[in-house]
């Protein structure tokens, strides 16, 4: 065992328990996993949104999974720390409690938590906790999701701590009123069976450790495992410079206002051997459900800083070294009873996106632009295809482009980093449960956000309802105007926003949040997801990549030009033949280079004038001129454009040489 090594192991334990146990840990959520997925009744669980943790008797997190969402592990200590706080010594063998409360450390009503007390010799030595996304909550519009709620009363049914089997008897009067508030009732009794059950399997399994390793030991393995990654992640954060870096992300907008995006403001320091964010500075919270609460942003400081230390396992000692600090009544701290549950597509990710460009800049190896927003499509309504009328619930969520890298292109098509464990649900699945076929699915050409590293791409998806009847569909997503952004010099990628009846007379921008909007058979939609943004100037990317991106499809010859100064010839498209004229190549490049400042700061009439006349497409608007356009009343928006030109020219411009 090396130097370093020892110190960082430290343990009463011998090496080889220590790190036996250490492992038996995250087997032991891993198997809460497995049981929650081939039992569940949710879709939407039964792809991949829950997560599991075993706490100990104080509610820290002593482990995770290797099978959960970063957006839930974050805060699943604090959820068992209310069950704790509320109950005290009224806790007893058999119990079981439910929260989903995001006022007391949860993310949104949704994300609705199983805790379970786990018994010795007559004391809690553990909780297992499972926490799975619950498809429909009750309120106002099926998925739960509204907009317009500026409250949470309108966004389903508020779980605080609450007990749901007393001392091993299922209380099912309780379990009753609170199911018979929302929508499809017996799936969501279901997913409390599954959750229940995997919390017995967590359970099982720690009595069983306990039957071979003793109790004494098994406890000395929960202080030390947490005590462990408290050292490593100190170890890590000693190794970097001091400092303070700071950054802003936006939200789209506050619907009561219109014209402005929302700043979020992080600043990070890193002093000896602790990281500490604050975020005062981030606008008030707005008048819609994007805002997020103290839990769910405390989380997202969590899952940003930990996408840089991938090695890290990740439980309450990491906790200990990052210091989150959240402005009150702030979009980043929303109080009860502001509306929180688009936090998700709402300032979680901009918090971790902008923990990411700062980490970059510490981190360059590992530095990461800025990825696709979160986003979920809900249609609800009376399925018809049967003649017995059944209520559906179909909730999507898409794949799209993660940022460019260091020395490398974003990924394309992938899960949101809210939660990269999550599954992109398969359609045939989607298509046997509900009324609306997939029409499109497909990577997006020229969506990627163009830089020395190119961002990865989005996705388009597309479908039709059939047999509906009294059915409406919600949309909960951001970045159509706070468009996806890259560093170092990187162009950005591509506003995200959905369409009703694309391919009719009467199609219908909806854009990027919308609610309770009343669809009929036959009426289609489709949706793209944004790319990641680019990372480095693209006029510095190899030609031959950009060729190759031509080949593939990634990128179009016409943007091949526009964006990277790069000229292709198609010569045979058939054979994937096609080549580059370098003398016009070294004319374009010299062009963009000459006039590309001027450009972010061309008059936006004349913008808007050239738009409107279909000389210049929505890829200009926003890479060449850095323009933000509303789709509905047909205007450049000049608040928001005045901010979005601004914080392009601190993420490009010195970049540019």
């Amino acid at each position: 065992m090396s130097t370093t090594t020892q110190q960082l192991f430290q343990s009463k334990l011998d090496p080889v328990t220590f790190e036996v146990l250490k492992n038996a840990y995250v087997n032991l959520v891993d198997q809460m996993a497995e049981q929650i997925l081939r039992t569940c009744y949710s879709f939407v669980i039964y792809n991949h949104d829950f997560s599991s943790a075993i706490c100990d008797a104080e509610g820290n997190t002593v482990m995770q999974g290797t099978q959960d969402i970063s957006v839930h592990v974050g805060t699943l200590h604090l959820t068992a720390k209310a069950v704790i706080e509320d109950f005290k010594d009224d806790i007893h063998p058999g119990d079981v409690f439910l929260i989903n409360d995001p006022y007391r450390g949860g993310t949104h009503f949704s994300d609705t938590r199983v805790i379970k007390p786990v018994f010795y010799d007559g004391k809690v030595i553990a909780f297992m906790q499972v926490n799975g996304h619950w498809a429909d909550m009750g309120g106002s519009v099926p998925g739960s999701f509204d907009i317009k709620s500026k409250e949470h009363f309108g966004e389903g049914v508020r779980i605080p701590p609450l007990r749901i089997y007393s001392k091993g008897v299922y209380l099912q009067d309780v379990a009753n009123l609170l199911v018979s508030n929302m929508r499809v009732p017996e799936e969501r009794l279901g997913d409390l069976r599954s959750q229940v059950e995997a919390a017995k399997v967590g359970e099982k399994q720690l009595l069983a450790l306990i039957e071979k390793y003793g109790i004494e030991t098994i406890l000395i393995a929960f202080e030390e495992v947490q005590d462990y990654v408290e050292r490593l992640a100190r170890t890590n954060i000693k190794a970097l410079p001091d400092g303070t870096w700071e950054t802003t992300d936006y939200l789209d907008m506050d619907p009561e206002v219109g014209d402005g995006l929302i700043p979020i403001h992080v600043k990070m320091t890193i002093k000896d051997d602790e990281v500490f964010y604050d975020l005062s500075g981030s606008h008030d919270y707005i008048g819609c459900f994007l805002n997020a609460g103290f839990g769910s942003s405390l989380s997202a400081a969590y899952a940003g800083t930990k996408t840089f230390f991938p090695d890290i396992p990740l439980n309450s000692g990491f906790y200990r070294a990052v210091h989150v600090e959240l402005p009150e009544n702030s979009v980043v701290n929303a109080p009860y009873p502001i509306a929180v549950t688009g936090f998700c597509s709402g300032a979680y990710e901009k918090i971790m996106n902008a923990c990411f460009e700062l980490w970059s800049s510490i981190i360059p190896e590992r530095a990461l632009a800025c990825s696709f927003n979160l986003e979920y499509l809900l249609v609800g309504g009376w399925d018809t295809r049967e003649k017995t009328k059944e209520y559906f619930m179909w909730y999507d969520w898409m794949a799209g482009g993660h940022g460019g890298r260091n020395k490398r292109d974003g990924a394309n098509a992938m899960s949101p980093v809210f939660g990269v464990g999550l599954s992109i649900q398969p359609c045939e699945g989607q298509e046997r449960l509900s009324p609306v076929v997939t029409t499109k699915h497909e990577i997006i050409m020229d969506s990627g956000g163009p830089g020395e590293y190119r961002g990865g791409c989005g996705v388009e998806k597309g479908g039709t309802l059939t047999a509906v009847t009294d059915t409406v569909m919600s949309y909960c997503c951001d970045r159509s105007r706070s468009v996806t952004w890259g560093i170092w010099g990187g162009l950005p990628s591509s506003p995200h926003g959905a369409w009703l009846n694309p391919e009719k007379e009467n199609k219908e921008f909806l854009g990027a949040i919308f609610s309770n909007v009343k669809v009929e058979s036959g009426d289609s939609f489709v949706r793209p997801s944004a790319g990641g943004g680019g990372l480095g100037d693209p006029l510095e990317r190899d030609p031959n990549a950009v060729l190759e991106d031509v080949i593939d499809e990634y990128v179009s010859i016409e943007r091949a030009e526009k964006d990277y100064g790069v000229v292709i010839r198609e010569v045979d498209k058939d054979i994937d033949l096609f080549e580059i004229d370098m003398k016009a190549t070294t004319i374009a490049r010299e062009n963009i280079r000459k006039n590309r400042k001027a450009w972010l700061r061309e008059d936006i009439t004349k913008v808007e004038n050239a738009f409107l006349k279909g000389e210049i497409d929505t890829y200009d608007l926003i890479r060449k001129y850095g323009v933000v356009f509303d789709h509905d009343t047909k205007k450049i928006l000049p608040e928001s454009t005045r901010e979005y030109r601004a914080m392009l020219d601190k993420r490009m411009v010195p970049h540019w040489g």
